[in-house]
């Protein structure tokens, strides 16, 4: 396996597939007829920029297997939309105010276009993964299996998170953790990219299995820090509103430890302030749910936690690249374990 790439190597790479993929992405947009209240919808988180995580891990791990970015652009294309997609939908269901450092969609043009113009980009996404003809009709076809089945899972693991909220669940473990993230984000900010890259550049011969599992570790490493950035990351830096989890009763692990560490008194409180429409929950409330995961070491379990699933991926790493040649590619995709770690976006 070839030497890590270290954070700078790893942001660059990360900023110039963000720039190709961002670049196609506008060209294939801008082919649809304009439409009053759509097009420039349609455009507006896409042209915010972002990590490009997903592109990235497409077009990384195609090219790690002997295939080119020409024939991964459109999958790439494809998963960044239907990213943007979901973070439409999802800020509306969690009454975010920010979005990458600007007003969310539903806040500058209402919650029924903001909704459509979401649905749209979902529909979108499916028109890149055939939209060229450079991959053969046996490759394309697995392509968009496995695109079908990572939005499913995505989808019922965001139904998930949200029932869980609206039922007010608590009796959770950190493997309940796990199992949600695995399907609400691994699948389609890891697992899936990764998958699709392998089966574009071996046309079809690679072996998934060892790509899953540490797609899995790597993107739950990515979840645990976005959640802790949530907590501990600047408004400016991070492009959301911090402790925007908090209010919302997101069951990151911080929350899932500090109610399973607190007095019986606490968790009575804690357990009723979940159980309040967000819409009632005071920044005092809040406060005292930060004091308490301070009081408890809620912070420094889920940075430990976050470590050992990082560690994981490190040991998985060899075995989802076996056979594979050592390359600046595989570098860049052995670099995001550290990354996950350390981001600040």
């Amino acid at each position: 396996m070839t030497a890590t790439a270290d954070l700078a190597e790893v942001e660059g790479t990360l900023a110039r597939y963000g720039e190709l993929t961002g670049r196609a992405m506008r060209e294939f947009l801008a082919r649809g007829d304009q439409a009053p209240y759509l097009t420039d919808l349609l455009a507006d988180y896409p042209g915010r920029g972002g990590k490009a995580l997903r592109p990235s891990l497409v077009l990384a791990t195609c090219q790690a297997f002997g295939g080119s970015l020409r024939e991964a652009m459109g999958p790439a294309v494809a998963i960044e939309m239907l990213h943007n997609a979901f973070l439409i939908h999802d800020d509306i269901e969690d009454q975010s105010r920010l979005r990458r450092g600007r007003p969310t969609l539903h806040r500058l043009h209402g919650v029924p276009l903001a909704l459509n113009t979401g649905d749209a980009l979902a529909m979108l996404s499916l028109r890149p993964l055939s939209d060229d003809g450079v991959l053969g009709s046996r490759i394309q076809r697995a392509i968009l299996d496995e695109f079908l089945s990572m939005a499913q899972r995505t989808i019922a693991g965001q139904a998930k998170e949200l029932g869980w909220r609206q039922d007010n669940i608590v009796d959770l473990d950190p493997h309940d953790y796990l199992e949600l993230i695995g399907a609400k984000t691994c699948w389609y900010t890891t697992i899936y990219p990764l998958r699709v890259g392998a089966l574009i550049g071996s046309r079809g011969s690679a072996d998934l299995e060892g790509l899953t599992r540490f797609g899995f570790y790597l993107g739950a490493a990515f979840q645990i820090r976005d959640d802790l950035l949530n907590l501990l990351g600047t408004e400016e830096g991070y492009g959301k509103e911090r402790l925007d989890d908090v209010w919302e009763g997101k069951r990151t692990l911080m929350l899932i430890h500090v109610l399973g560490a607190a007095s019986p008194a606490d968790r009575r409180w804690l357990e009723a302030y979940l159980a309040k429409p967000q819409s009632e929950r005071t920044a005092t409330e809040v406060r005292r749910i930060v004091d308490l995961m301070g009081e408890h070491g809620s912070v420094e379990f889920a940075v430990d936690y976050g470590h050992g699933i990082a560690d994981a991926a490190h040991g998985a790493l060899d075995g989802a690249f076996a056979g594979v040649p050592p390359s600046h590619h595989v570098s860049f995709i052995a670099g995001l374990v550290p990354y996950m770690l350390e981001r600040t976006r």
